[in-house]
């Protein structure tokens, strides 16, 4: 696969190849992916999935722009919208809904700003739980949502989240590291409130997956049959 990251748009991490790697493990052909950033998770699923469509949405115009290159980059048909998460669509659901959001606890989402990638709110939750409530009405019968995140942010309250919304809540991928540079940047606060153990210099990254009940038609299953 082919991509680029413009000037300015928020560059992949380890946690987006990881969210990659797990989504191209599910089934479905409408795919939506949540604050693409660049859109490679996105990407990555569907270019050798015959017959799937791809939407993304991000608050960012150059996300946006970004997603549109790498779309062509590899020869992928995309569309991609600005907005704020779920706002930006129209009433549409999906197969499968992916999103790495900003998840580091801090100051709240900034309106502007490289910032926007990353801060969350004090337990950095802001955007997490929203995505949580909102993305069952999304979703088709026997769709799946995905999310990343790291430990510190709650892995239990993001799967009683999915519980609470109607969606069957396990974890699929863990990966455990070094804290990032905006972790450790932050780690007096975040001992201060629990979420980082005294000394801690690893954390847990998962991606945690909501399944709506329900049966996807049969044309769906067949190409998803078929999949690679």
């Amino acid at each position: 696969m082919r991509g680029i990251v413009l000037p300015g748009a928020f560059r992949p991490r380890s946690d987006t190849w990881l969210l990659a790697r797990t989504a191209r493990r599910e089934p479905g052909t409408r795919v939506l992916e949540l604050c693409a950033g660049p859109g490679l998770v996105g990407i990555a699923v569907v270019k050798d999935r015959p017959g799937a469509t791809l939407t993304t949405v991000d608050i960012s115009r150059r996300a946006a722009l970004n997603v549109r290159i790498n779309a062509r980059l590899n020869g992928v048909r995309v569309r991609a919208r600005r907005g704020d998460l779920f706002d930006a669509l129209d009433g549409e659901r999906f197969d499968l809904i992916i999103a790495n959001p900003p998840y580091v606890p801090g100051p709240p989402p900034p309106a502007r700003g490289a910032a926007r990638a990353w801060d969350a709110g004090d337990d950095g939750r802001a955007l997490l739980d929203r995505i949580c409530a909102e993305a069952p009405r999304h979703l088709t019968p026997g769709g799946t949502l995905l999310i990343v995140h790291s430990e510190v942010c709650g892995i239990g309250a993001t799967l009683e989240a999915f519980q609470r919304a109607g969606l069957d809540a396990d974890v699929v991928a863990t990966e455990r590291g070094p804290l990032g540079p905006l972790l450790r940047g932050r780690r007096e606060e975040l001992e201060a409130s629990g979420r980082l153990r005294p000394g801690q210099d690893e954390e847990d990254v998962m991606v945690l997956r909501g399944r709506l009940a329900g049966m996807r038609n049969a044309d769906d299953r067949h190409r998803d049959h078929a999949l690679p």
